[in-house]
């Protein structure tokens, strides 16, 4: 029989632990929104009690707009055995949940509280009464119950003994250092479920092994009720067991087992958190990653030619993402045919061969290929298939202190000669400021740059090759050029010729 698990989501309380990542209140309210409306999650917790006047701000406008949508108990705070502090404030903040923080784990209590464990029994009830007696939801936390386990079993077994006689809809279960493994996360929850039939228990996995999705998944197998994941694994240390990873592994491998997200939001939520933070999302991420749906080697290319032999279940329309190609020195002809066919251009299989012999020598240097740089490779091996219309013939750079930086260009177009010079606010948007003026005696417009990014490898000096990749946008599409040298600005004026040479008529 099929049972469905509610999946809590974490990114605006644990995630915002994460080092260096605070929301703001309309950031907060959007996230919400998008995260109950959007991705379809059951519950969301959204805030500390006490932290901030900016976390109840935050606060008091999410609760404001679930009340209104009918949301308002799918709205959790993380609250403190305070002797009713924390009831005060989420009674002004709006909220009508309340996720209690305890103590699991006798060595927490000792060292920490200082308490006995019917002194913190007694604390815990009567905050879980001041709540009911508000008419709000207690849900209760056993911060530190997976050593709780593995040290004072028979305190943790107290302690649920005590909660069970309680008014209280959920227990949430967190690996707070996240020690667990996947034969430990099963077995200890099979014993409490089986104790504790009745209750409703909630995993809360963090990542510090890189065990949370394996976790989650033995969490699920021994029967749990609810899960507390984070948009793109955010949270402190090593963070949360992440929710697309979580959401596939579950659709994929566990059918038994049903949630209400929706997967094709999964990625745009993911991005929009990536924005918001500043929390960048690993290239090889699984299913939010930039990596994770192209296929680099010539062999794969050409096994989902014939029958999609290289697909897995992890399809990308599943998540609104589309398979891609990329080229290196492992690319094939069938690899590189798929590229060349995106671009609206074919070759015989001679040109294809030389094409894709210059691409593996490009490679063998660690030089990495793009799309973009397809048309400048064909036209360098075969001669004329793609003109270089383009050629930045010659600049000068100044920059003085007290002075703004200018810029003169010698630009060929199309074999007609143009000379402009200009100034600006960096040597770079100096050359800029040029390369517009050239292009307005021609009557064409020049992308937006909307993003510019500078990088060196991990681990060199300051003579090392800087890596420059620009992302442009077109008013139809974004696409990216790059460019490399060992200054910083020159690398940035070769990506910027290839995007002259992009858009050239």
């Amino acid at each position: 029989m099929s049972r469905t698990i509610e999946i809590m989501d974490t990114t605006l309380r644990d995630g915002e632990q994460t080092s260096g990542v605070s929301f703001s209140v309309s950031e907060k309210l959007t996230l919400a929104q998008l995260l109950l409306q959007e991705l379809n999650v059951d519950r969301i917790e959204i805030a500390s009690a006490r932290v901030s006047e900016g976390e109840f701000k935050a606060v008091k406008e999410i609760t404001s707009w679930g009340s209104k949508k009918g949301l308002i108990d799918k709205m959790e705070v993380l609250t403190f055995v305070d002797n009713g502090a924390s009831i005060q404030w989420m009674k002004d903040a709006g909220a009508k949940v309340q996720n209690l923080l305890t103590k699991g784990s006798l060595n927490h209590l000792k060292y920490q509280l200082k308490q006995q464990p019917k002194e913190h029994f007694n604390h815990v009830a009567k905050s879980i009464q001041m709540a009911t007696d508000e008419g709000f939801i207690t849900n209760v936390y056993l911060e530190d119950w997976s050593n709780g386990m593995e040290t004072s079993k028979e305190y943790v077994f107290d302690y649920l003994d005590f909660l069970s006689e309680q008014p209280i809809a959920r227990v949430l279960l967190p690996d707070t250092l996240g020690v667990l493994t996947p034969e430990k996360t099963f077995r200890h929850l099979s014993s409490i479920l089986n104790r504790y039939p009745k209750l409703h228990f909630d995993f809360h996995g963090h990542n510090d092994y890189d065990l949370s999705v394996a976790n989650v998944m033995e969490a699920v197998k021994a029967g749990v009720h609810g899960l507390h994941l984070t948009v793109n694994g955010m949270g402190e240390r090593a963070g949360n067991a992440p929710l697309a990873s979580v959401v596939a592994v579950i659709n994929d491998f566990l059918p038994e087992t049903k949630i209400n997200i929706k997967e094709k939001a999964l990625f745009k939520v993911s991005e929009l958190v990536a924005t918001i933070t500043g929390f960048r999302i690993p290239a090889n991420k699984p299913i939010v990653g930039e990596n994770v749906f192209t296929q680099t080697a010539g062999i794969h290319a050409d096994g989902d030619h014939k029958n999609n032999l290289y697909f897995n279940d992890l399809l990308p329309e599943r998540f609104g993402r589309k398979r891609k190609y990329a080229l290196g020195k492992t690319s094939g002809k069938a690899n590189i045919k798929k590229k060349l066919q995106e671009l609206g251009l074919t070759l015989n299989d001679e040109d294809l061969k030389k094409v894709t012999q210059r691409i593996i020598e490009l490679g063998d240097r660690k030089e990495r290929v793009t799309a973009e740089d397809l048309p400048f490779i064909i036209s360098d091996v075969l001669g004329n298939n793609v003109p270089n219309k383009v050629k930045i013939n010659s600049y000068v750079l100044t920059h003085s202190k007290g002075l703004r930086p200018t810029t003169s260009v010698s630009l060929l177009v199309n074999d007609t000669l143009f000379e402009e010079n200009a100034s600006g606010d960096g040597q770079y948007d100096a050359f800029w400021n040029a390369i517009h003026k050239v292009y307005k005696k021609q009557h064409i417009d020049l992308p937006n740059l909307v993003d510019y990014a500078v990088r060196i490898p991990p681990g060199s000096n300051s003579d090392a090759l800087c890596e420059t990749t620009i992302t442009w946008d077109n008013g139809k599409k974004e696409f990216k050029t790059r460019g490399l040298d060992s200054d910083q600005t020159v690398s940035a004026i070769k990506a910027t010729e290839k995007m002259l040479n992009i858009i050239q008529p």
